[in-house]
């Protein structure tokens, strides 16, 4: 069985669970084991910034995986062919009440595919994102995904909230 028939099946199954463990002393550093990383974490209140990612830098980083990932499994189920790929995620939030407001991204991609298969990768990669999904239900998710041939850069397609 190929990769992408076994992601298929992996689909259809039941729901499936993802686990971290984070552990925060008193005084010290904060982390988080996910999968078979450990990331620092800065946790800490009213002290300057350390350095390492907040809880928003990781909901932004969730965005960006979740935009890779989808990406990769385009890939693989439609023979979408690219060499690269860079994404930026941008999440504002406000104070009152806090939460989460706005959510951008800008991908790029090194690729020579046609305009048109840009724009059906953006329309799947907004369709089955789960994280993207997730989010997209409590607050503005929107973004462009463009393509970069060679030295040229070429705007093919932006997402404003609407298909």
């Amino acid at each position: 069985m190929d990769a992408a028939a076994s992601y298929r099946d992996d689909m259809s199954s039941s729901p499936l669970t993802y686990r971290v463990r984070a552990h925060a002393p008193a005084h010290g550093s904060a982390s988080v084991r996910a999968g078979s990383s450990e990331v620092a974490l800065d946790v800490d209140w009213g002290q300057a910034p350390t350095g390492e990612p907040g809880p928003a830098e990781l909901l932004a980083s969730a965005v960006a995986a979740c935009l890779l990932k989808n990406l990769a499994r385009t890939r693989d189920l439609i023979g979408f062919d690219y060499d690269d790929a860079t994404v930026e995620v941008i999440a504002r939030r406000q104070d009152s009440p806090p939460r989460f407001v706005d959510v951008s991204y800008s991908l790029v991609l090194s690729t020579a595919e046609s305009p048109h298969r840009l724009e059906l990768v953006h329309r799947n990669l907004r369709k089955f994102g789960t994280v993207y999904n997730t989010l997209a239900a409590v607050c503005d998710v929107h973004g462009e995904l463009s393509a970069r041939v060679a030295t040229r850069h070429v705007h093919c397609l932006s997402q404003d909230g609407e298909d």
